[in-house]
């Protein structure tokens, strides 16, 4: 009988970049394709040739709509991957705007001779025709033997884990797992009888701070820096971290926790998307569906103005602090936020405020590590030429809590589940787990973990080995 074939083709050595092939009998499917984001080669290696055949590729599902997931699909179909893409209903809904917006960019690197354009803008409507959406929890028959079955991750709107099951033989695809509980989103779904589990460790090696910790902190910082009679700059990730951070200032400038100060939410990427969470609350958590019974509009409070035009952004500098400011992108490498930071990182009243993990390559991670400069391009430096070095006196401050990932000890736990692991430690049908998405230093210290602390055997695998799941 034959067996299925894994092969890794991203996703290993980075967070970012996810891309698995399975291969059963004259089957193959993908899941994921991401772009890789944060390194020094990413747009070589994200315009490089597929190492494999996409006209063979039947099937691609997809986990949810982060663009490390989704980045590269127009680049597939445009190398000629005809078959089915699948996902959540939402995740499409998103990953119509985020590609489309990721082009956008794209192309303006272009014309800057940054990146290069490995597609073209036709591939993203091909693309969208291709693509089909399944509910949650319903059972979907490839052939006669294979199945699969999408469970909620709780990690973004739409976000799903991936059941395939090869003649009664399962493979679980967590995708990026959520940190439940969310302030938004229900619970990630434990998947039952696993045979072999791939799982994300952005945060293996690392555990978040208390919840009530978390929102005290954010609260803390900036109360700070408004009585300093500063600004806020928070850069955030259009999907998930925006709508959590409106969520937390609705309630703290309703409550009275915080004054009611001009915040400004500065990216038409995440006005999309925030339109996109409201019409979902079906998929929100028990007390946001209550909230939003009761008549509040949980992403909206006074003074909160949504920015449309560039015009109206660069308007922003002439309000008086202090202020709040939201924008893109999660991790300063491109948007609105970069004239934002040019403008505030000199003055030590301002605060940077980090809401999001931070890759490696990454300004938002230089700043992190406490650079004294940074250099940012001349388009967002005013009045200046050529790349400039902008001296980093404002504060800068993480709150690591509101991270959409499960943390060491969560993703610990959520392996012992799906294995079925028990009290006794009984034998379990969980054969092997495969550690990737994560920077290695993380993604092996969760391998040690399950190891030492599950005795299931767990391995961080090798990019572009074929792995036979026996």
């Amino acid at each position: 009988m034959s067996n299925p074939k894994l092969t890794f083709y991203g996703g290993v050595g980075f967070t970012t970049g996810a891309n698995f092939l399975v291969e059963y009998k004259d089957l193959k499917l993908l899941v994921d394709c991401g772009l890789l984001q944060g390194t020094r080669n990413a747009d070589e290696v994200n315009s490089a040739p597929f190492k494999y055949n996409p006209s063979e590729i039947q099937f691609l599902f997809v986990t949810h709509a982060h663009m490390d997931h989704i980045g590269k699909i127009p680049k597939l179909v445009k190398d000629g991957f005809k078959g089915q893409i699948i996902s959540t209903f939402e995740t499409k809904e998103l990953a119509k705007h985020l590609l489309v917006d990721a082009y956008k960019i794209m192309i303006s690197r272009e014309r800057g001779g940054v990146s290069r354009n490995f597609y073209e803008e036709k591939n993203i409507g091909e693309s969208l025709s291709l693509w089909e959406s399944v509910a949650y929890g319903e059972k979907q028959q490839i052939n006669s033997e294979v199945s699969f079955r999408f469970l909620d991750a709780g990690h973004i709107l739409g976000s799903a884990i991936i059941e395939l099951n090869f003649n009664g033989k399962k493979v679980v695809f967590t995708g990026d797992l959520g940190n439940s509980p969310s302030p938004l989103l229900r619970d990630t779904e434990i998947p039952e009888d696993v045979d072999y589990l791939i799982i994300e460790s952005v945060y293996g090696d690392r555990n978040h701070k208390d919840k009530e910790e978390r929102r005290e902190m954010f609260k803390k910082i900036i109360k700070e820096t408004l009585e300093r009679k500063g600004e806020v700059i928070i850069p955030a990730f259009s999907v998930d971290r925006t709508q959590i951070i409106l969520y937390e200032l609705n309630n703290m400038v309703e409550d009275g926790e915080l004054p009611s100060v001009p915040v400004f939410l500065d990216s038409p990427l995440a006005e999309k998307v925030t339109a996109i969470y409201s019409k979902s609350d079906r998929l929100f958590n028990q007390n946001i569906q209550k909230e939003i019974a009761s008549g509040d509009d949980i992403f909206s409070f006074p003074k909160l103005d949504i920015v449309g035009s560039a015009r109206e952004s660069q308007a922003i500098e002439n309000i008086p602090n202090p202020k709040i400011i939201i924008a893109g992108s999660g991790m300063s490498e491109g948007g609105r936020v970069l004239e934002h930071e040019a403008r505030a990182l000199p003055h030590p009243e301002n605060t940077i405020l980090l809401m999001g993990y931070q890759p490696v390559g990454t300004l938002g991670r230089e700043l992190q590590d406490g650079a004294k400069t940074v250099t940012l391009p001349a388009s967002y430096v005013k009045g200046k030429g050529g790349k400039q070095k902008v001296p980093v006196r404002a504060r800068i401050e993480s709150v690591h809590g509101y991270s959409a990932h499960k943390d060491s000890e969560h993703l610990l736990e959520f392996v012992e589940k799906s294995a079925g692991v028990n009290e006794e430690n009984q034998k379990t049908k969980l054969k092997k787990v495969f550690v990737v998405m994560g920077e290695p230093k993380s993604s092996l210290f969760l391998v040690q973990r399950i190891r030492d602390y599950l005795d299931i055997p767990a391995i961080y695998p090798e990019e572009g080995k074929e792995y036979e799941l026996i």
